[in-house]
Parts: C-alpha cells; sequence; structure tokens
C-alpha cells in the first residue's frame, strides 16, 4: 500500500480536517465518475460525491489503514448511488461521451455512428434494473473483480456472477441491431 494512503488515514482518523480535504481533492474525480456512471447526469452526480465524502467522514474511524482510499470510496459511492437508484429511477438517459473512439481520425459519418451507438448503450444501460446496472457498471467500467463486486454490494458471489450473466443477456438481446 503506497504510504500517502496509510499517512493520510492516520492524519484523518486523529482529526486532521485538511488530511481529509486533502483526501477528498485526490478521489473527488474517480468517486464522481462512478456515481455519474450509475446516476447519468452531473447533479445527481455531485449529490452523490458529496454524500460518499460524507458518509466516509462519518465511518472514517473504522477505515483499515492497511486497505487503499480508492477502492473503499467507490464502494461507498456505488453503494450511495444504489440506495438512490432503488428509490428513483432516472427518467433520462446518460449522457453523451465519456467513451473513446478507437480510431484516431476517424470519418465524420463513423463519428455520427459512434455517438449513435454509445446513445443507445449508455439507454439501454439506464433501463436495466438497479442491481444489473450495478453489476455491470463495477465489472466493466471500475474492472473491479467478481469477488469485490460481491464484497462492495455485500451479495454472495454467485447472485453477483448470475446477475452479471442476465444483465450481458438482457443487453445483448437488446443491442442485437447494433452487431456488425
Amino acid at each position: 500500500m503506497p504510504a500517502t494512503d496509510r499517512e493520510l488515514a492516520e492524519r484523518i482518523q486523529s482529526g486532521n480536517q485538511s488530511a481529509f480535504a486533502e483526501m477528498i481533492e485526490q478521489h473527488q474525480r474517480a468517486v464522481f465518475n462512478v456515481a455519474y456512471r450509475f446516476l447519468g447526469n452531473a447533479h445527481d452526480a455531485e449529490d452523490a460525491t458529496q454524500e460518499t465524502f460524507l458518509r466516509a467522514w462519518k465511518f472514517f474511524a473504522k477505515f483499515d489503514r492497511d486497505k487503499l482510499l480508492a477502492p473503499w470510496l467507490k464502494r461507498i459511492a456505488a453503494n450511495v448511488c444504489l440506495n438512490r437508484l432503488e428509490s428513483t429511477r432516472p427518467l433520462l438517459p446518460l449522457g453523451e461521451g465519456g467513451f473513446e473512439l478507437p480510431d484516431a481520425t476517424p470519418s465524420p459519418e463513423s463519428l455520427a455512428l459512434h455517438a449513435d451507438s454509445e446513445r443507445r448503450i449508455r439507454a439501454e444501460l439506464t433501463a436495466l434494473p438497479p442491481r444489473y446496472r450495478a453489476v455491470i457498471e463495477l465489472r466493466h467500467y471500475q474492472e473491479l473483480s467478481y469477488e469485490e463486486i460481491a464484497e462492495t454490494l455485500n451479495r454472495p458471489l454467485s447472485d453477483v456472477k448470475s446477475d452479471l450473466f442476465r444483465a450481458r443477456k438482457i443487453l445483448a438481446e437488446r443491442l442485437k441491431d447494433l452487431r456488425p
């Protein structure tokens, strides 16, 4: 574990608010990105990011200094977002962009097709039930292992694997017209 995370955690656990501000500065972009991918708009993502850091402050005494801060904060963010998704379903699809194009010099036509595909994929992700969207987000966008997803969502590994299989199957069916 990098010494900076351990030192930062020690300072925060001793009540140092400037260390907590330093942690926020280091991790707010990553936490916001998790929230944005779950919730689909900047306003809700900002609220979830703020709530994530409030919860982190509240429960920092329980943080294990031998762990990294980023995964812990992302786990809190995922749980905050899941709570929000379970209480209300988003009405708008996720915004445009967010993906890099594989070709450095794409044609205008391929750019338009790619943007349409991106919008469609994000819309279909948004339409998934929250539990399926969560496993897709954590596996494919946050690149967590199955075990990390199970720990993050506090669910059995078998349920995570099953939900991931079902989510992929639903997406494949809904997006079959995008295949070449």
